[in-house]
């Protein structure tokens, strides 16, 4: 069984407001679904994608407003990478962060592709990675009314970053559980630092990949604003879902078994560093309980939690999200 690339990848955010504001309006993606997180309906769960919302383009927010910054530091997903057309738009990207006020470095290359780093307003570090020699998982297509032209737009996930202090536990989990193939690595950014090693599953490419850093030299990140919950990985349906299920209990991995979230079913296991992974399945999506044209405009809940709307509308504070 493999997988066929990054599904999806959850972070945190204090201010649901500004977070809309700034992945719709600055980085131009579209907010797909505005739901609450199904295990805490408390708080806001956003979704922003492409124009469908397709699988692998899927980066998603937990609102927690009382969230304390995230402390940066090892056993985390440390950076989330976000595809664009061709080198091209690199220099676009750079000049439209510089009008927005956005901090961002300088194109620089990574695994041979160039590559723009910036962070968001509460520290979330991101990578704008160009698929001009893209081979693998194709990326989606950019939402028609984005404020970012469409040859220029955001197509997708990239490949996730993560930092450890023993990366020969992670890497056994990913290739020998989960079938990623060595595809060969790159010089650290930090001086005297292991070179970071890839890793890719499925149809490889941007779309597919997993890096890994190996820091000895940092404390265990405490997560916060500006961090990343967690990483899924894509598999094409129910079937191999629950196919998943019974290969990590073989395996004595403890996992959340299957859970229904409805857009798509999941699975969640714990790799041995603690970062916090999901397997989902591609379907049923977005426009399961909404028209295509509308995804986003209102609050949306699954079927199980429809009876609770009252309830649950009373508790959030009110988001606008005119796109």
């Amino acid at each position: 069984m493999h997988f066929k690339g990054i599904h999806h990848v959850s972070a945190i955010t204090a201010n649901a407001q500004h977070n809309f504001e700034f992945y719709t309006k600055v980085l131009g993606l579209r907010l797909v679904k505005k739901t609450v997180n199904q295990d805490d309906v408390s708080v806001y769960h956003l979704f922003y994608g492409d124009g469908r919302g397709n699988p692998g383009t899927e980066l998603t927010f937990f609102e927690i407003p009382m969230a304390g910054r995230n402390r940066d530091g090892n056993d985390s997903i440390s950076a989330i990478s976000l595809r664009v057309p061709n080198d091209a738009a690199l220099a676009y990207w750079s000049k439209r962060l510089d009008e927005h006020g956005v901090e961002h470095g300088d194109i620089t290359e990574r695994a041979g592709r160039a590559t723009l780093a910036f962070t968001d307003f509460e520290g979330q570090r991101l990578i704008l990675v160009s698929d001009e020699h893209n081979e693998g998982v194709q990326g989606g297509i950019p939402w028609e009314k984005s404020a970012v032209p469409a040859e220029y737009g955001i197509t997708g996930l990239g490949p996730v970053q993560l930092t450890v202090a023993n990366a020969a536990l992670t890497i056994s989990v990913l290739t020998a559980l989960m079938g990623f193939r060595k595809k060969g690595q790159y010089p650290s950014s930090v001086p005297g630092q292991p070179d970071i090693q890839v890793f890719e599953t499925g149809e490889g490419g941007t779309g597919a990949e997993v890096h890994i850093e190996e820091r000895n030299d940092l404390p265990k990140e405490r997560l916060g604003r500006g961090g990343v919950h967690h990483v899924a990985f894509r598999v094409e349906n129910e079937e191999e879902l629950r196919a998943w299920v019974t290969q990590l209990k073989a395996a004595r991995i403890a996992s959340s078994g299957y859970v229904d979230r409805f857009y798509f079913r999941s699975l969640y296991f714990r790799e041995p560093n603690g970062i916090l992974f999901e397997i989902a399945t591609d379907g049923p999506g977005f426009d399961t309980d909404e028209d295509i044209e509308h995804l986003g405009e209102s609050l949306a809940l699954p079927p199980f939690l429809e009876a609770k709307r009252e309830q649950i509308e009373a508790h959030l504070k009110p988001l606008e999200t005119v796109q």
